[in-house]
């Protein structure tokens, strides 16, 4: 029987906000565990949540970028359940009222155009962590993380495959990075994403027994956990058995998941009305003012890049799928004017380098200045694109200025037409019968010829110069 993957995505991301939800305290990463605590985000008997209006604005900014109705009264509820990282024995969360609903993101993947629904964008308040020593057999909880506030945005089950999913998450990470609304650290925890997969046989409407997925701290691993699901649901529907609601933890050093619980239902969560914090009101002059500072979408970007620099869709969807590298583009060719040739190195060299590094765009060790001083003399034809690849190689281990390694490294390019033409006419004169071969139609031998050139001149001739020299002296 050929079975259907039904697909699902809650998504959790850490608002850039500086201080939490219901309190003052500090949301700063890397602190000292339980530095950035007080009475309220650890639940001391008698105190009271006072709600962050930074967040709010920040989730109804969400919203709008992902095409969700904002609605005008929500509410925060009580989500109930024991565990050490949650020291009032509840989440602060929404549940029957959630701030944003019905939105839709569309994206691109298996060579298909797919419309992606948004359930709902509720906001939340983050439980602690628990960091374990398996040396002494003990847990010790850091409530640091207790009470930064959060949106879950969950995603209707439109979702068949590993790579919808991954265009999906890329998708909502970039918008949710250009909105300034997250920071989009993964391996931080600011952006954490949850996947719930179930199979079906193909045709049936109803959907099958779903499992979900947690630990996917990574784009790759969202996908090869997906993946993973798939396969194994599909083996146990193919011997016969049947598929267990549970939550499953990815392990990314073995590429498999483990059975972690059962999977929790809303009413096991006992939710009600929170009592301590009465309805959330958000008037049309609040929205208006979040739609009114709203910056260029992706989307927006990527179509402004086509037009503006008469770049491919290919080329403008890569440069503009992180907010960072459309920046540097854009610093990159503020003084150039081949735009096309600063795209493909970007493209190319730099994301090579960063990818080699696995480091990001904003780590870079060559800013976007230094970048474009380089390509402005490879533009200006004063070194040619081997000489440049060698400038930069030298740029990322000493942060020199290109202008200077050139000249310590004597990497100009050769264009005086005098000494080229005396070159070639020496070349031409120490290899009479390839000469010979050549004009007996053997024209391939022309790259030999510039070789030769290029040996000369120690690889700094200008092939601009010498192509049409050799090309009419043979």
């Amino acid at each position: 029987m050929a079975f259907e993957p039904v697909i699902g995505l809650e998504v959790h991301a850490q608002l850039k906000t500086k201080t939490k939800i219901f309190c003052s305290c500090s949301t700063a990463f890397g602190k000292s565990p339980n530095a950035n605590t007080c009475p309220v985000c650890t639940g001391m008997p008698g105190v009271l949540p006072v709600l962050n209006k930074q967040a709010v604005t920040f989730a109804i900014k969400a919203g709008l970028a992902t095409n969700c109705t904002i609605n005008r009264e929500s509410r925060f509820d009580r989500k109930n359940y024991f565990y050490p990282d949650l020291p009032k024995g509840y989440q602060i969360s929404q549940f029957a009222m959630p701030i944003a609903e019905h939105g839709f993101l569309d994206i691109e993947a298996d060579g298909t155009e797919k419309r992606i629904g948004i359930t709902r964008i509720h906001m939340e308040e983050d439980a602690g962590k628990l960091i374990h020593d398996p040396l002494r057999g003990k847990s010790m909880v850091d409530l640091n993380r207790t009470g930064v506030p959060l949106i879950e945005i969950v995603s209707e089950p439109d979702l068949r495959t590993a790579s919808q999913a991954g265009a999906y998450l890329r998708k909502l990470h970039a918008i949710l990075k250009y909105i300034d609304v997250c920071d989009g650290n993964m391996e931080q925890g600011s952006f954490r994403c949850d996947a719930n997969v179930s199979l079906r046989p193909v045709g049936q409407e109803k959907f099958g027994t779903r499992t979900e997925l947690k630990n996917l701290n990574s784009f790759k691993n969202v996908e090869k956990a997906i993946l993973y699901e798939i396969q194994r649901q599909t083996y146990v529907l193919e011997e016969g058995g049947e598929v267990i609601q549970e939550t499953r933890l990815w392990d990314p050093t073995k590429n498999r998941s483990a059975s972690m619980r059962g999977k929790e239902e809303a009413h096991d969560y006992r939710y009600f009305p929170d009592p301590d914090l009465v309805p959330l009101i958000v008037d049309d002059a609040w929205i208006q003012d979040v739609r009114a500072g709203m910056p260029e979408l992706p989307e927006e970007k990527k179509q402004r890049f086509i037009t503006a620099y008469n770049l491919s869709e290919y080329d403008a969807a890569v440069l503009t799928a992180d907010l960072d590298m459309a920046n540097f583009f854009e610093q990159t060719i503020t003084p150039l004017k081949n735009i096309k040739q600063a795209a493909n190195w970007i493209m190319t060299t730099l994301m090579g380098m960063l990818n080699a590094k696995a480091i990001e765009i904003s780590e870079s060790p060559v800013s976007a200045h230094e970048f474009s001083k380089l390509l402005g003399l490879l533009e200006s034809s004063r070194i040619n694109a081997n000489a440049a690849k060698t400038v930069f190689e030298q740029m990322i281990e000493t942060g020199q200025d290109p202008e200077s390694i050139v000249k310590e490294k004597g990497l100009e390019q050769v264009s005086d037409q005098g000494e080229l033409e005396g070159m070639v006419d020496e070349i031409i004169q120490e290899n009479p019968d390839e000469v010979q071969a050549y004009r007996d139609g053997k024209t391939k031998l022309f790259s030999f010829f510039m070789g030769q050139v290029m040996k000369k001149t120690r690889g700094k001739a200008d092939p601009k110069v010498v192509t049409p020299m050799l090309k009419s002296k043979l």
